[in-house]
C-alpha cells in the first residue's frame, strides 16, 4: 500500500508522475480549485476585517471526499499544486478542505515535469508559503469586490449580462483609447524622391533615399516641391560623396516568457492567447512519445522571467558546440534587464530536454502542438548561442545639391539566425553592388520616382500587441492576459476582425460609464500600482487586508455615489423626426443587446421597430445622402451611406466635411 499522497491540479499529471515516484506513492489530481468565494454574494465580510467566507466548488465534493479518504491512510502528504500564486493558494486550500492539521503536509513544486525535477521537489518539500497565499487571496478579493459591487449597476444602466473587473476594465479602456486615437487621426500628406541610379559597367540599377540637402535632413509635404526639387535633380550628376565600411552584431533573443510566446504564436503561428496557453499547457502536462510514454514537454508557461537554469543551460550548450560547433556558443547567457520585480522564481518557457528535437517527435504531437513545441525550442536554443555579425556598407551620393542614401548589409556570421530567424530579418537586396561602390566609382541618375504618401493611423491592437503594452504598462500577470481578452471578447465588447481588436457600441457604452463613474478602477496608473502592492504583498513586506481594507470604502463610496446618480437620472427615450410606419407617432431610440435602435413609443399596443442610423453630418460623396454609423455582424463601426444598398459608399475611418479635408 502506498504510502505517500501526492496532489496535483491537473488528472493529465498523474500519470506521469506517478511512474516516475513508483508504488509508495499514491497521485491523485484535486482538478483546479477546490474552494472559493461563493457565486451569490460578494462573500467578504467587510464589516469583520474583510474576512473571506470561503465554500467548496460544486461538482467538487466526490473528488474531496476521495482525497479525504487517500489523506486519512497516508503518513505523508506532498501538494504538489502549480508553482505560483495560484497553484499556492490551491494548495492552502486544499489543505483546509481536507483538515490536513494533524498530519504531516509537505508543499513541493516543480517548474516542469520531469523525473529530476519531481524527484528533487521531494528533497526539498517545504511548508505553505502564506505570503503567495495572502497575493492571491488580496487579488481574487479585489477582483471579486469590483465585479460584485459594478456589474449590477452595469445591468441597471446598460442590460442584464455585462460585467466589470479590475484588469478586463482597464483593457477595454486602453483599446478603447486607441479607437480614439484613430478616430481623430488627421492623415499629413509627405512625398518620397527615390532615384534609381546605375553603377558603371553594371545594367542592374540601385535604388536610393532621398535624405534631404546640405542642411540636413528634408520632409516634402506637397507635389509642387516635390515636383520642383525632382526637375532640379533630373538636371544634376550624381557623384559619390562618402562610404563608409563597418559591422554590427545582432543579439540573440531571450528565451520566451508567457507574454513574449503569446506574442510571437500569434505573430508566427496566429494562435489567439487563449489558444497558445491551451496548447502550451498540453505540453508542460505531458504528450504520449513514441518509446518513451508520457514525457512533459517544456517548462511552466506561466512566468515573466527570462531566467534559464544552470542545468538547462550547458545542455543547450552542449548540444550547440556538437550540432553547429564551438564558435556557435554564447560566450555569457543573455539576461533580460528589468526595473520591475518578476513574479515568482520561474525559469523562462524552454523545453524540458533540448535533445528532443522537433522533427523526431513531430509524430507524436498534433499538428499545433509540433508548431508550438518547435518555435519553443528554436527560440531557447537560439537563445544560448553567439549573435550574428553582419558587415555593412553605406554610401552617400550628392546630386544638384540634393542628398541621397543607400545602404547594405550582409550576414558574415549567421550565430543564433542559423536556428531561429523572426520576419523582420533584414533582406539582403543588391548588397554586392553596394560594395563595390568606392569614392571613384561614376554613377549614372536613371529616374526619379516622387510618390505622394499620407501618415497612417495608430494601428488598432491586436492580442498580440494588447499583451505587450498590458506587460509594459505592469498590468495583470502572465496568467491573466489570455483570461482578460478572452472575458472581454466573450463580453462582446471588442470585436476581433483580421487579427485586430474593434470596439463595439456596447464597449464605448461600458468603457465610457466606467471612466465617469470609477475613474481610478479604469486609471492605467491606479491598476499598475495595485499589482506592484500585490508583489510586495508577495514579499511579505504588505499585509494583504491593509491592502484590501484602503481600496475598498472609496470602491463603496463611488458605487453610492453612481447608484444615487443613476436613480436621480432618469433616462428618457431620445424622440426622433422619424415617424412610426403603424401608427404615425414619432419614433424614438431604444438601447437592445446589439446597440440602438428606433422603436414606437405606443408599446406594447404598437410593437414597431426599425435599425437606427446614427447621422455624422457628412454628405455621401457619391449620392449626397447622409453618411451614417454602421456596425459589422460582429459589432465592428463603419460609415456607409443611409441609401445603401443602393449606394455602396462605406470606409472604416471617420469621412470628414469637404471643408475639414481641405484645411
Amino acid at each position: 500500500m502506498a504510502k505517500y499522497l501526492v496532489i496535483v491540479e491537473s488528472p493529465h499529471k498523474v500519470e506521469t508522475i506517478q511512474k516516475f515516484l513508483g508504488a509508495n506513492y499514491e497521485v491523485m489530481a484535486s482538478n483546479g480549485h477546490v474552494r472559493d468565494l461563493p457565486k451569490s454574494q460578494l462573500g467578504v465580510d467587510v464589516e469583520h476585517d474583510y474576512e473571506p467566507k470561503y465554500i467548496t466548488i460544486r461538482g467538487k465534493g466526490d473528488i474531496l471526499a476521495a482525497l479525504r479518504k487517500a489523506a486519512r491512510k497516508a503518513e505523508k502528504i506532498y501538494l504538489a499544486t502549480d508553482p505560483d500564486r495560484e497553484g499556492e493558494a490551491i494548495s492552502w486550500h486544499l489543505y483546509h478542505a481536507l483538515n490536513l492539521a494533524d498530519k504531516k503536509v509537505y508543499r513541493i513544486a516543480f517548474n516542469e515535469i520531469t523525473k529530476n525535477a519531481v524527484r528533487e521537489s521531494l528533497k526539498n518539500a517545504r511548508e505553505i508559503d502564506m505570503d503567495l497565499v495572502d497575493a492571491q487571496q488580496a487579488r481574487r478579493i479585489l477582483d471579486r469586490m469590483v465585479g460584485y459591487r459594478i456589474s449590477p449597476l452595469l445591468w441597471e444602466k446598460v442590460k442584464r449580462g455585462l460585467s466589470a473587473g479590475r484588469v478586463q476594465s482597464v483593457a477595454l479602456r486602453i483599446i478603447c483609447d486607441r479607437e480614439a486615437e484613430v478616430e481623430a487621426f488627421v492623415p499629413e500628406e509627405y512625398w518620397s524622391l527615390d532615384a534609381l541610379v546605375t553603377v558603371e559597367g553594371q545594367k542592374k540599377p540601385l535604388t536610393a533615399r532621398f535624405y534631404g540637402d546640405q542642411n540636413g535632413k528634408m520632409e516634402i509635404t506637397s507635389e509642387a516641391e516635390a515636383m520642383r526639387i525632382a526637375g532640379e535633380i533630373q538636371k544634376g550628376t550624381p557623384k559619390v560623396a562618402e562610404v563608409k565600411k563597418g559591422s554590427r552584431t545582432k543579439k540573440a533573443p531571450l528565451p520566451f516568457t508567457t507574454s513574449t510566446l503569446q506574442q510571437e504564436a500569434s505573430k508566427v503561428l496566429n494562435f489567439s492567447t487563449q489558444k497558445t496557453m491551451r496548447i502550451a499547457q498540453s505540453l508542460y502536462e505531458g504528450v504520449n512519445i513514441k518509446g518513451h510514454g508520457t514525457v512533459g514537454m517544456i517548462s511552466y508557461l506561466r512566468t515573466d522571467s527570462t531566467r534559464i537554469s544552470e542545468e538547462a543551460a550547458a545542455m543547450a550548450r552542449d548540444f550547440v558546440t556538437h550540432f553547429y560547433g564551438e564558435q556557435f556558443c554564447a560566450e555569457a547567457v543573455a539576461e533580460k534587464k528589468t526595473g520591475k520585480k518578476i513574479q515568482d522564481a520561474h525559469e523562462a518557457i524552454r523545453p524540458t530536454d533540448v535533445n528532443r528535437i522537433p522533427s523526431e517527435v513531430k509524430e507524436s504531437l498534433s499538428r499545433d502542438e509540433y508548431r508550438l513545441y518547435q518555435l519553443i525550442w528554436k527560440r531557447f536554443v537560439a537563445s544560448q548561442m553567439a549573435p550574428a555579425e553582419y558587415e555593412t556598407t553605406s554610401v552617400k551620393i550628392d546630386v544638384a545639391d540634393y542628398r541621397y542614401l543607400i545602404s547594405a548589409s550582409k550576414v558574415v556570421f549567421e550565430g543564433f539566425m542559423s536556428v531561429y530567424t523572426q520576419d523582420d530579418e533584414e533582406k539582403e537586396e543588391n548588397n554586392t553592388l553596394v560594395k563595390s561602390i568606392d569614392s571613384n566609382t561614376r554613377l549614372t541618375l536613371e529616374q526619379v520616382e516622387p510618390k505622394q504618401h499620407f501618415t497612417q493611423p495608430p494601428a488598432h491592437y491586436t492580442e498580440a500587441s494588447l499583451v505587450k503594452a498590458l506587460e509594459e504598462l505592469g498590468i495583470g500577470r502572465p496568467s491573466t492576459y489570455a483570461p482578460t481578452i478572452t472575458t472581454i471578447l466573450a463580453r462582446r465588447y471588442v470585436a476581433k476582425e483580421n487579427k485586430n481588436l474593434y470596439v463595439t457600441e456596447l464597449g464605448e457604452v461600458v468603457n465610457s460609464m466606467m471612466k465617469d463613474a470609477f475613474p481610478s478602477i479604469v486609471d492605467v496608473n491606479f491598476t499598475a500600482n495595485m499589482e506592484a502592492l500585490l508583489d510586495k504583498v508577495e514579499e511579505g513586506v504588505v499585509n494583504w487586508k491593509t491592502v484590501v481594507s484602503n481600496f475598498y470604502p472609496d470602491l463603496d463610496e463611488a458605487v453610492a455615489a453612481a447608484e444615487k446618480q443613476l436613480a436621480e437620472v432618469k433616462i428618457a427615450d431620445e424622440v426622433t423626426d422619424e415617424v412610426c410606419e403603424v401608427c404615425g407617432k414619432n419614433l424614438v431610440i431604444k438601447y437592445g443587446p446589439h446597440g440602438k435602435f428606433l422603436a414606437c413609443p405606443g408599446f406594447p399596443e404598437c410593437r414597431f421597430t426599425k435599425p437606427y442610423f446614427e447621422k455624422i453630418g457628412v454628405p455621401c460623396p457619391k449620392c449626397g445622402k447622409d453618411v451614417v454609423i454602421r456596425k459589422t455582424m460582429k459589432g465592428r463601426r463603419y460609415y456607409g451611406c443611409i441609401d445603401n444598398p443602393e449606394c455602396d459608399y462605406m470606409v472604416w475611418q471617420r469621412p470628414r466635411k469637404p471643408a475639414e479635408q481641405n484645411g
